[in-house]
């Protein structure tokens, strides 16, 4: 029985990673800060639901804690740590950069001192695709250059990513990062896209479209995204062989893994498959792209492919109608 730590398990893709772990028989201890940045209720509900398994238990305290963090980690002993708990969003750290440098760079730092404290088999941590920035080339592959970050929020995930490959040379310890791709789903977050257009579509309320509908992103199903980490977490830089394109470094025991749909959608399109799941039509506001933001994302998910034999799959209108069909039994509209 695999003993799994996970950070963020009240956040949208931590609980969605522990139901999976859960219903494959892992014990998994949680822990997430539970921090306003949007509404603490949903946050609580999915710890509740997770608390529904005796496998399950949680600490409720900040990465800024580090004390605390330790502690938690060292009394739980795991096998397999995964650290996704960050302050989220784009445009948010325009607004309050301080809680990412809280957040993504100290709390991550602290994340890695208990690990190398406990010395599990194997830590991941979660990067975002936002860290290609300004890099025109499409498909992303983990072998492009990327050091033009257009948010702080990009900065502290890319950052993340050195601290830890550094942190892997040094001590041995072997750490995956993943870097994500537009993930979307039930019990998503109430800031991305697809929350506040759902939303304001049922509600007959109109709906910002950055850079005039000239947005493509590379939409990713949360649990697709959630079966590509349990495949990676199998696959530990150093102890298996490196396959073809592989990004394991030649002096750590580190890699970084894209986990995306490997398909680039217009949002214009999103936006139909919202209409068209809702069986409403959606009132489009268009405007500038915004600070920050890139125009278009895409992922080459090959490596992911290859370290792991799976590729995510669901069609995004049925990952979007499967949100739709959610967010009316949540809010009971």
């Amino acid at each position: 029985m695999m003993r799994v730590f996970i950070t963020g398990t009240a956040g949208f893709i931590g609980f969605h990673l522990a139901e999976l772990l859960l219903q494959e028989g892992c014990e998994v201890t949680g822990y997430d800060g539970m921090t306003d940045y949007y509404d603490v209720t949903l946050k609580q509900r999915r710890h509740d639901t997770l608390r529904r398994h005796p496998r399950f238990n949680a600490t409720e305290a900040m990465l800024e804690d580090a004390p605390t963090l330790a502690q938690t980690v060292k009394d739980f002993v795991p096998d397999v740590i995964v650290h996704l708990a960050a302050q989220a969003g784009v445009r948010y750290s325009i607004e309050n950069p301080r809680a990412y440098l809280e957040a993504n760079i100290e709390g991550s730092f602290n994340v890695m001192e208990a690990a190398l404290a406990a010395r599990p088999a194997h830590l991941l941590m979660a990067s975002t695709s936002s860290v290609y920035g300004a890099n025109p080339d499409m498909p992303y592959s983990e072998s492009m250059k990327a050091d033009t970050q257009m948010s702080f929020y990009a900065a502290t995930k890319k950052a993340g990513e050195a601290m830890a490959h550094a942190w892997a040379h040094i001590h041995g310890l072997p750490i995956t990062m993943f870097r994500f791709f537009t993930v979307y789903g039930p019990w998503g977050r109430p800031d991305m896209a697809l929350f506040k257009f759902t939303k304001a579509v049922l509600e007959g309320a109109p709906i910002d479209v950055y850079n005039h509908g000239e947005m493509w992103r590379d939409f990713t199903y949360v649990e697709d995204l959630v079966r590509g980490i349990r495949g990676l977490i199998d696959a530990i830089p150093g102890q298996d062989a490196p396959v073809p394109g592989d990004s394991l470094s030649p002096v750590a025991p580190w890699r970084v893994v894209n986990i995306g749909n490997s398909t680039k959608v217009r949002l214009e399109d999103f936006i139909d498959a919202i209409e068209a799941a809702t069986g409403r039509t959606a009132i489009r506001n268009y405007m500038d792209m915004q600070k920050g933001d890139v125009p278009a994302t895409w992922a080459d998910a090959s490596l992911l492919r290859a370290l792991t034999g799976y590729a995510p799959q669901t069609d995004m209108r049925d990952g979007v109608a499967r949100f739709v069909n959610w967010y009316r039994d949540y809010h009971r509209v």
